[in-house]
Formats: C-alpha cells, sequence, structure tokens
C-alpha cells in the first residue's frame, strides 16, 4: 500500500458508494418527511388490497373517497363476493377501469374466501396467485399490512426519483425494484417507497421540479441548478 493509498483509505467500489449514497438519501428523507406513510387509507389488509387495486391508474386522493363508502358497505371478502358484479362497478366506477376492477376484485375475494378463510394471504407466492395481484401491490400489502419487506414498492414516483437520483438506469419496474434492493438495507425497504413517494409529490415532481428547495439537490446530477 502506497501513502496515497494509506491517507486515503480501500477507494470505495460502486456499489459501496452507491449503498452509502442511500443511507444519506434515506437519512436526508426521513428528516425532511418524518410522517411518510402509506397513502391508501385502510384499517385492515383486505381493505389495503382492495386500496391498492383500486388505485391503478388512479390517484390515492380519488381512491380514498371511494374507500371512504365503500369499505362501510363492504366488511369481508364473502360481501365482494356475493354483491352482483353492476352494484360493485358502480361503487367504484370513478376510480376508472372498473369493470376490470370489480372483476378481480371479486375474483381475489373469492380465493381469500375459499382458501384463506377469508383471511388475505401474507406470502409473495400466495398474493400473487390472486386476480388483478401484481408484485406491487404484493409488496404494498405486504409491507403495510404485515410489516414483511418482501421487495420494494415501485410507483412512478419512485420510478422518476430513482432515475433522477442516479440509483438506477433501468426503466422497467421490476428492473428498478432489483437495483434499489441491491442498495437499500432491507430494514428501510418498507419506508423507502413511502419517502420517495412524499419527495415525490412535495418537491421532486415530473414536470416542474422544485431543485431550489431540494434538500439533496447538491448532490443530484438530474437538478436543474446544473444544467
Amino acid at each position: 500500500m502506497n501513502q496515497q493509498e494509506r491517507k486515503v483509505g480501500r477507494l470505495k467500489t460502486p456499489m459501496e458508494a452507491q449503498k452509502t449514497e442511500m443511507k444519506r438519501i434515506i437519512r436526508v428523507l426521513r428528516k425532511t418527511y418524518p410522517d411518510a406513510h402509506c397513502a391508501l387509507n385502510h384499517t385492515n389488509p383486505l381493505e389495503l388490497l382492495i386500496a391498492t387495486i383500486l388505485s391503478a391508474q388512479c390517484t390515492d386522493e380519488r381512491v380514498n373517497i371511494v374507500t371512504a363508502d365503500l369499505f362501510r358497505k363492504y366488511r369481508n371478502a364473502l360481501d365482494y363476493v356475493n354483491v352482483e358484479r353492476a352494484e360493485l362497478e358502480r361503487d367504484i366506477h370513478s376510480t376508472g377501469f372498473y369493470r376490470n376492477k370489480a372483476k378481480s376484485i371479486q375474483g381475489a375475494c373469492q380465493i381469500i374466501a375459499e382458501q384463506y378463510d377469508g383471511n388475505v394471504p401474507v406470502t409473495m407466492e400466495e398474493l400473487l396467485a390472486l386476480p388483478g395481484v401484481a408484485r406491487k401491490t404484493a409488496n404494498v400489502v405486504l409491507g403495510n399490512a404485515f410489516g414483511i419487506a418482501s421487495g420494494i414498492v415501485v410507483d412512478t414516483h419512485v420510478s422518476r426519483l430513482s432515475q433522477r437520483l442516479g440509483l438506477t438506469t433501468n426503466e422497467q419496474p421490476e428492473k428498478i425494484e432489483k437495483d434499489l434492493i441491491a442498495i437499500t438495507p432491507k430494514k428501510d425497504w418498507i419506508d423507502l417507497s413511502h419517502l420517495l413517494i412524499a419527495h415525490g409529490r412535495a418537491l421532486c415532481k415530473a414536470r416542474n421540479p422544485q431543485c431550489q428547495l431540494c434538500p439533496l439537490e447538491e448532490s443530484c446530477s438530474s437538478s436543474t441548478l446544473k444544467q
């Protein structure tokens, strides 16, 4: 080891550097958004599953408006199974794609009622077997309803910010999730999406990012202030 190496120590690999940067990002965002949490209102795993299915191509705000009445009307999986499809479609109409969503909800609830005694399953494999449930939905339910860190939720905000912050060069959600998992401590997997979503909504917006107010701006290569 030469004198320069002794002075600065071993240089970090690119992966180690990214892991260090991710820890800093999480630390800064926790301080900036101490109340970041799942934005979908729910009181149990089934409600969160239904809300997440409804959130596809729909804002969380709209979903919360719809579920305020929906969850009072439908209390368990069998309630969704036994209602006429047309009535359920009317109840969720304003979330968009209501026909497909109603079909998925009833299909998922049928399996939950018949195979799991009305309880939402707690493994990724079982959740992915439910109609209307892809990996993102499964991660939301496992992380926020059961506290199980099965992966990292990648929505449009998480995708956009991960790319802007140089945490991934991929565009497909599955590949972005894989990149984030590789550099994020498992204890932070559940919270990371909430923190990035909160930042994406508050400052790092799709069209007009407010870089001048961003606590991460100094190290962000996508900052408009550097362009």
